[in-house]
């Protein structure tokens, strides 16, 4: 009797070790090193890709019409940064300084300033097309703006609160993913905590998040972090500490203490996360140097301050008093970063300015020359006011995730932040290869898994089968921040390839000129409408 030891054919074909054809897909990438941004160990394995999602992850045999051979790199998810102000990315879709930090998912409309018309920014989004995924929020600085008209220091009347309220909710339903404040900008710096309770109640039947540039970043930390853990706790909402940080010299040293504060919020029940970018410098308006009562009305009220001596020697001994406080002696510490009115001072701190516009930098010519800078139409400025240690602090926290807090960036325009060109490849580079803060894996999660959690982006931020093929592969020896602040307009290095929904749109460091990206509308947003009803 003779034994057969062969398989029928049917058996065959239902064994995976015997296909009788190859699997086909879109894009392989091979030979990479996987961290599939969960804060798992990393592994090798290949990626596969079609119909823009990942079809497989492990030893493909298949055939693609594309393939990158990843060996030598890490293959991570796509980095998604909640906290960008690139609201005009229609007009600027190939989004390039932040497809080259391997960013594949922005959140626009933070610190309170955002589009009203949610429904037409998503069409633009839609219809120009863009390289990354977008998502935004709606910002409360500009729901106040229309519903109060230019009288803000005061709280909004019962019809103008209704009105707020009608804004917040129609941004919601047209697909904000939450509401963001501003409460150091105006108007936002005249709200009530009770009007932010009822504006962040709206965004909760569409699960939104709350975000907050909080009043305060200084010694007055703590005062800032209740009113967010307030919102949250009363609104039923979770809660983003935008770009946390201690700004001033009698500010630093607190980063424990401020961590430690978050979380005994959290024990007690509420939902709070922080982002941070990895530089020691923030940027905003040089107007956040000056009162806010001598702006509130615009240049032309400042100009009423400087035309009355006694109104401009008390407005000057405010701000000596206020930079006093935190510790400083002069405005060296600001830096002149776009000033249209007279370019020749972009990159020039205050003093610098002040001698060479007046030809002396006393305290008090630093003060004039920031006041006449107002006048003639305010800039923006660069602000060297952190610690490096809170810094660390901050960036060893799990719950603390990255987020370069940079808009879109044309190459050679002003001398702006340079956390616009390099703050992911900064933070792979100096603070996991050079000074090993954090292990490589759970950097990757504080860029991708973690935001996309706290965000709600489903889908995204892990490599998992069946997710959406947002990946970046990148060099870990190499990979490298080359912005700097005095020269900041250089592309990082060391990241060769981002792939976004499945299209490649960085190829060996070159833009594809890809617009693959989708507009990422609140996905709660159908059933709430529903329920409210």
């Amino acid at each position: 009797m003779k034994l057969s030891f062969g398989l029928p054919l049917a058996l065959m074909v239902a064994l995976p070790g015997f296909p009788l054809h190859a699997e086909t897909y879109d894009l392989i990438i091979r030979n990479g090193r996987v961290i599939d941004g969960t804060g798992n160990p990393a592994f090798y394995a290949d990626v596969a890709v079609r119909k823009g999602r990942i079809a497989k992850i492990g030893r493909v045999t298949g055939k693609s019409a594309t393939e990158i051979d990843a060996r030598g790199l890490i293959v991570a998810p796509g980095f998604i940064d909640v906290h960008t102000h690139a609201d005009e990315v229609a007009e600027m879709p190939l989004a390039e300084n932040f497809v080259r930090m391997g960013v594949t998912t922005i959140v626009a409309g933070n610190c309170g300033t955002s589009t009203l018309d949610m429904a037409k920014f998503f069409r633009q989004i839609d219809r120009a097309r863009v390289a990354v995924n977008v998502a935004t929020l709606v910002g409360d600085n500009n729901v106040r703006k229309e519903a109060m008209g230019g009288d803000f220091d005061r709280p909004p009347t019962p019809a103008e609160l209704d009105r707020m309220k009608a804004l917040v909710r129609q941004a919601m339903k047209d697909g904000a993913v939450g509401l963001s404040t501003g409460l150091i900008y105006h108007p936002g710096v005249f709200s009530k905590t009770d009007e932010l309770v009822e504006l962040a109640r709206e965004i909760a039947p569409y699960d939104g998040i709350y975000t907050s540039h909080m009043r305060h970043e200084d010694k007055k930390i703590f005062e800032a972090l209740d009113e967010v853990f307030r919102i949250a706790r009363e609104a039923h909402v979770r809660a983003e500490v935008s770009h946390i940080k201690l700004s001033g010299p009698s500010a630093w040293g607190q980063a424990d203490r401020v961590l430690a504060y978050i979380e005994k919020a959290r024990a007690e029940g509420l939902d709070i996360t922080q982002d941070q970018y990895a530089y020691t410098a923030s940027s905003t308006g040089l107007s956040q140097l000056i009162p806010d009562r001598a702006i509130e009305g615009g240049n032309k009220e400042l100009q009423k301050y400087v035309a009355d001596p006694a109104r401009k020697a008390a407005l000057m001994a405010e701000m000596k008093r206020s930079l006093h406080s935190k510790g400083r002696e002069d405005y060296s510490y600001a830096v002149i970063a776009s000033y249209k009115h007279d370019p020749s001072l972009n990159g020039l701190n205050i003093p610098e300015a002040a001698k060479a516009k007046r030809g002396a930098d006393t305290l008090d010519d630093q003060i004039e020359t920031l006041l006449d800078i107002q006048v003639n139409g305010g800039a923006s400025g660069v602000f060297h006011g952190m610690s490096e240690d809170d810094l660390k602090t901050f960036m060893r926290h799990p719950n603390t995730m990255v987020a370069c807090d940079s808009g879109l960036r044309k190459l050679g325009e002003g001398v702006p932040h340079p956390r616009g060109y390099g703050n992911n490849p900064r933070v792979l580079a100096r603070y996991v290869r050079e000074l090993k803060i954090l292990k490589l894996e759970d950097a990757i999660r504080k860029m991708t898994s973690l935001p996309a959690s706290a965000f709600h982006f489903k889908g995204r931020g892990e490599l998992r089968e069946g997710n959406w093929a947002d990946i970046v592969a990148f060099d870990p020896d190499k990979v490298q921040d080359t912005a700097t602040y005095k020269d900041p307009h250089h592309y990082p290095v060391g990241i060769p390839w981002v792939v976004v929904n499945g299209i490649v749109v960085l190829r060996n460091g070159e833009h594809t000129g890809a617009k693959a990206g989708q507009a990422l509308r609140n996905p709660s947003r159908a059933a709430a409408g529903e329920a409210n009803r």
